[in-house]
């Protein structure tokens, strides 16, 4: 199959594109290399897949005539690209041009692929708000740009397949973590100022913060096995996470654990926006997708600690 990703020097993406190329299918990706953080991240992720012989070119979704240069004979197209997570730094604009714009103009151009099986959207817990411990029928109530944006973007790429353009899911994602995570999320931002002796900032009550956190192999163990079943998710909003909740508290207590070492904490003022618990109900991914995530918080941040030591020390 030829398969295109979008967002695919970034952290979850860069892991699918390199499990799709591993499974023999022909990979291309798409990146903006966005400077929401370092880009040199992000092209260290580029280089791996360069390696497995994947190519990615850099375009930006936000401007439609960029996706004229591509070819139209994609098979599927896995849709990670987005302005992430909840930032001072990034404005509602940031939030809008990313997540919706460039989302419709993905879609006009999945519509010149005329043998395409499926559009894979790639959503979030945040689309159900503060509390996200509920199945795919409770109605969102977002409380975050993020999660107001990707709830719009969810609903663009569905309609696509309500109208029979083409077929299309959306799957939504718990609390990821693992190697390649970005460096302001809490476990690569944890371990780093932990062997660079720098204060951790957590954020005030986020300590008793519940979270699916979901070891990145899993989630892409749950992204890829929709390929074959395009009557089964077509038009399907599919959580994907753990069913296991950890407080931030016991994530901070496992890494200290694998290193060895106390961490020092440094409490900041609370993030508006903020999920307070996410407990992923997947009931219906292990109906439709057979999915069974596995990897232990423990196993999982042990692998994340050896991928920072092998590429930051």
């Amino acid at each position: 199959m030829r398969i295109l990703i979008t967002g695919a020097a970034g952290y979850i993406a860069s892991h699918t594109a390199e499990r799709l190329r591993s499974i023999g299918h022909e990979v291309v990706g798409l990146d903006n290399f966005s400077d929401y953080y370092d880009v040199s991240l992000k092209q260290l992720n580029a280089n791996v897949l360069n390696s497995k012989g994947i190519t990615i070119e850099k375009i930006d979704l936000r401007f439609e005539q960029q996706l004229q240069k591509l070819p139209t004979d994609f098979d599927y197209i896995f849709h990670f690209a987005a302005q992430p997570g909840i930032s001072a730094t990034s404005s509602f604009e940031d939030y809008l041009g990313n997540n919706v714009i460039g989302t419709k103009n993905l879609l006009d151009f999945a519509l010149k692929n005329k043998k395409l099986a499926l559009f894979v959207n790639i959503a979030t817990s945040s689309i159900y708000g503060i509390h996200a411990t509920f199945d795919e029928t409770v109605a969102p109530s977002p409380a975050s740009f993020y999660g107001v944006t990707k709830l719009a973007a969810e609903q663009l790429v569905l309609a696509s397949s309500r109208l029979g353009q083409f077929k299309a899911c959306s799957l939504r994602l718990y609390s990821v973590y693992g190697p390649r995570e970005r460096p302001e999320k809490l476990y690569t931002k944890l371990i780093a100022n932990a062997f660079n002796n720098v204060p951790f900032p957590l954020f005030k009550g986020s300590e008793n913060h519940l979270r699916s956190f979901t070891y990145v192999q899993d989630i892409v163990d749950g992204v890829v096995s929709v390929i074959g079943k395009e009557d089964v998710v077509n038009n399907e909003i599919i959580n994907l996470g753990t069913e296991e909740e950890n407080t931030t508290q016991q994530g901070i207590e496992i890494v200290e654990q694998i290193l060895n070492k106390k961490i020092d904490l440094q409490i900041v003022e609370a993030r508006t926006g903020d999920q307070l618990r996410t407990k992923a109900v997947i009931d219906k991914a292990r109906r439709l997708l057979n999915y069974n995530p596995k990897t232990s918080l423990y196993d999982g941040l042990k692998a994340q600690v050896q991928w920072y030591q092998d590429n930051f020390l």
